[in-house]
């Protein structure tokens, strides 16, 4: 067994799960000629797979445990090649909303899988450089959304946005029967459905209350219901889900003991932080190339390469030196090199600005990002205990999703704020085109001030999250201080086509 053919089997899955979080919102012009319907129906294509792809990881990841990983994984790559497919036939946004939610449940079930797989591929001194490749293809796969988006829209049509995935995922689900070991240990223990339930509608509620309340100007969502309301009722709900976690003796769905390994608590904190800047640059970061600098929207997507670039080559290599040094420091590195460059494009952000400086500040954000990135899920998976990597990877995920969804709601609010101080209503007009009349150069200024004023909370964000690198430690403590209680499960290795206890492929060599 070759981990590293594994690996990009594990690999096609997960871009496609990264690609379609960004990739529709350049398809949103055509699906409103083609559906016939209107933009706040439309936001919900893309709101529903955020919710449903961030709602229920920690259950998928604690079904990779009970059920092994490699069929999880695979139900979960069917569910989303099929829903793939439903939604490029879609012919009214009804269905294509319920298509992306279920593609949303799809993503969710391969995540954790993929994350938590690599862990037992490969030996720790060789984890961090695959984890750094699994980085760099989320980086990626989120810049190359867009792009491909634009082209595809452009050419073909929006449907062929969906309809790409098809061949992909059915490329993948041969590749992971094939190339990814299947034997993994089940227990008959009992499964949490409490933590389940008050985790699933905790976890429901914040995404959907952040991710709607600009839609639904944060007030009445319908009858009694209102998005404050739905935030009050998310945060009681995911108390008393940990309340349970740390009363439930038998299997609780979220070990509490993992948050006892110091660096697995750092790096949750700092995934929610690069989620958070990640996710929210993407606002700005478009209404200062196309309105602010005057790029159309296929040179802004051109824009992107830089970035892309830069994070696909910064993240394997950012991986493979957390495996030599301690990656506390790569990460720091990364957090820091990130919130630079999101200062430099908030510093440059005006009109007339030159698309080659732009592109540099562009390339200094993708290598930022990917070397933060890619080994800071190594810093958060050393040290904790095979038989809860599942646990792990789908805490890891959830943290991110989260502070994603909180970015983007942050950002959109702190756009709008600024514009409105500045004495314009919204920003909607603006990824439309400005008029050219004798105001459109005081709205640009204030689109760039408003931008920059985003941009620059981003990038304080982001120095947070160093903030919390700065409490890792190195491996040689994380082995020496990882709570014992945490590591009384064992997991056996694993190998293709075998079953439990089956002996794993020497990987040594990896």
């Amino acid at each position: 067994m070759n981990p590293w053919a594994a690996l990009s089997a594990l690999c096609v899955g997960f871009f496609l799960i990264m690609m379609d979080t960004t990739i529709v919102s350049v398809a949103i012009p055509g699906m409103l000629a083609d559906l016939d319907t209107d933009l706040n129906r439309v936001t919900w294509v893309n709101s529903v797979y955020l919710l449903t792809y961030a709602a229920p990881l920690l259950v998928t990841g604690r079904l990779g445990d009970h059920l092994g990983r490699k069929p999880v994984f695979l139900a979960g790559m069917a569910v989303f090649t099929a829903a793939s497919l439903w939604c490029g036939l879609s012919g009214s946004v009804e269905m294509l909303i319920a298509a992306r939610a279920v593609q949303g449940v799809g993503a969710a079930l391969m995540a954790p899988q993929s994350m938590a797989f690599i862990t037992t591929l490969f030996p720790e001194n060789r984890r961090g450089a695959a984890l750094g490749v699994w980085g760099a293809v989320a980086g990626v796969a989120t810049v190359v959304g867009p792009l491909l988006g634009g082209l595809l829209v452009d050419s073909a049509g929006w449907q062929w946005i969906f309809l790409l995935n098809v061949p992909i995922g059915i490329a993948g689900l041969l590749m992971t029967v094939r190339m990814v070991p299947g034997g993994q240990p089940r227990n008959s223990r009992r499964f949490d459905v409490l933590g389940t339930l008050l985790s699933g509608l905790g976890l429901l509620a914040l995404v959907f209350g952040l991710q709607n309340g600009q839609y639904y100007d944060w007030g009445v969502v319908r009858g009694p219901v209102t998005v404050t309301g739905v935030l009050v009722a998310a945060a009681v709900l995911l108390a008393a889900f940990l309340w349970w976690q740390r009363h439930n003796s038998r299997e609780p769905l979220l070990p509490l003991s993992l948050f006892r390994v110091r660096n697995f608590s750092a790096a949750a904190v700092a995934t929610a932080c690069i989620g958070f800047s990640l996710t929210g640059f993407y606002l700005p970061l478009t209404l200062v190339l196309q309105p602010v600098a005057g790029l159309s929207p296929r040179e802004a997507g051109l824009m992107l390469a830089p970035m892309a670039v830069a994070g696909g080559v910064a993240g394997p290599l950012a991986g493979t030196l957390s495996d030599r040094i301690s990656g506390k420091w790569v990460v720091l590195a990364g957090f820091l090199v990130f919130a630079a460059g999101i200062g430099m494009l908030a510093a440059v952000s005006e009109e007339g600005v030159e698309p080659w400086l732009l592109a540099v500040v562009l390339f200094v954000c993708g290598t930022g990002s990917g070397s933060a990135f890619a080994p800071l899920a190594n810093v958060a998976m050393r040290g904790a205990p095979p038989a809860l990597l599942g646990a792990a990877s789908g805490a890891y995920n959830s943290l991110r999703q989260v502070g994603c969804v909180i970015g983007s709601a942050a950002a959109s609010v702190l756009l709008q704020a600024r514009l409105s101080a500045s004495g314009y209503a919204s920003a909607e007009d603006a990824t439309a085109g400005l008029p050219d009349g004798p105001g459109a150069g005081a709205f640009r200024a204030a689109l760039a001030d408003a931008s920059s004023a985003t941009l620059l909370m981003l990038a304080a964000v982001l120095l947070a999250g160093a903030v919390a690198c700065l409490a890792m430690v190195s491996p040689q403590r994380v082995a020496a201080g990882a709570p014992a209680a945490a590591g009384r499960e064992e997991e056996a290795p694993v190998r293709a086509g075998g079953g439990p206890g089956d002996r794993g492929p020497d990987t040594t060599g990896a």
